[in-house]
C-alpha cells in the first residue's frame, strides 16, 4: 500500500505491542514512512568544464548522483535584500512558493545564503522539509558578510539521499565553486514577494551530479 502511494520502494519502522488491545488483538504502530529513490547513473564532469559559457553553476561539493534535465524554474533569496534578521520570514515566504509547486505537480531549483533547514536562523533559513519538498536541487550560497558552513544536508540528509535531491554548497569567493546569479535576473519573472524571487527560464536548465567526485554543475540550454 505504501509503496503504491509513493510510487517508489519505501523504508518503513514499525512497532507491535502483543499485549491484547481492542477487539483482543494486537497492535501495529507505525512510526515513520521514507521513500527510497536512488540513481545508479554514472555521470562524468569534467574540471575544466567551468570555462564554457553556458554555465550556471559548479560545485566542487556536493550531494546526488544523475542528471535532471526538465526544470525550468529558479526560487532565490535576493542577496542585496537579504538579512540574517529575517531569515524566519524568508522561510515562510519559500515555504508560500513550495505550496504553488506542490499544486501545481511542478520541481524547482532553489537557492540561498547560508545553511537551508538549520534551527539556528542566525545562520541560515529555517525551513522544515515541508516547505520545500519539491525543491529538486537545493544551492547553499555564501555571501560577503554572511560565510557559509556548508551543510550538505545535513538537516534533510535522509530526504535528500534517498530522493536523489542535488545539495550543493558555494562558498564566497570560492577558488573553485561558483554560481552566475546575474543570469537569474535576466529571465521571466514569475512571482516576487519581498525578499524571494521566482523566475522561468525559456528552457529546461541541465543539472548533472556526479556522486563518485561530488562534483556538480547547471547548465543553460
Amino acid at each position: 500500500l505504501f509503496r503504491e502511494a509513493m510510487g517508489s520502494p519505501v523504508e518503513m519502522e514499525y512497532a507491535i505491542d502483543l499485549r491484547p488491545g481492542e477487539n483482543n488483538l494486537p497492535t501495529f504502530y507505525i512510526l515513520q514512512i521514507k521513500p527510497l529513490i536512488r540513481s545508479e547513473e554514472q555521470v562524468d564532469i569534467d574540471p575544466l568544464t567551468n570555462g564554457e559559457n553556458n554555465l550556471f553553476m559548479y560545485a566542487a561539493k556536493g550531494m546526488g548522483n544523475g542528471v535532471i534535465n526538465d526544470i525550468r524554474d529558479v526560487v532565490y533569496v535576493e542577496p542585496l535584500k537579504f538579512s540574517s534578521l529575517v531569515t524566519q520570514e524568508i522561510a515562510r515566504q519559500v515555504s508560500e512558493y513550495n505550496k504553488y509547486f506542490e499544486e501545481n505537480n511542478k520541481e524547482y531549483i532553489l537557492i540561498g545564503p547560508g545553511r537551508w533547514g538549520t534551527q539556528d536562523h542566525f545562520t541560515g533559513i529555517p525551513v522544515y522539509w515541508a516547505g520545500i519538498s519539491k525543491a529538486r536541487v537545493i544551492v547553499e550560497i555564501g555571501l560577503k558578510d554572511f560565510p557559509l558552513d556548508g551543510s550538505l544536508g545535513s538537516h534533510f540528509f535522509h530526504n535528500v539521499t534517498s530522493m536523489n535531491v542535488g545539495y550543493f554548497s558555494i562558498p564566497h569567493n570560492s577558488s573553485t565553486s561558483f554560481i552566475d546569479l546575474d543570469i537569474l535576473e535576466k529571465q521571466e519573472v514569475v512571482r516576487s514577494t519581498g525578499y524571494i524571487h521566482h523566475v522561468r527560464f525559456d528552457n529546461p536548465l541541465k543539472v548533472m551530479m556526479d556522486g563518485r567526485t561530488r562534483q556538480a554543475v547547471i547548465k543553460i540550454s
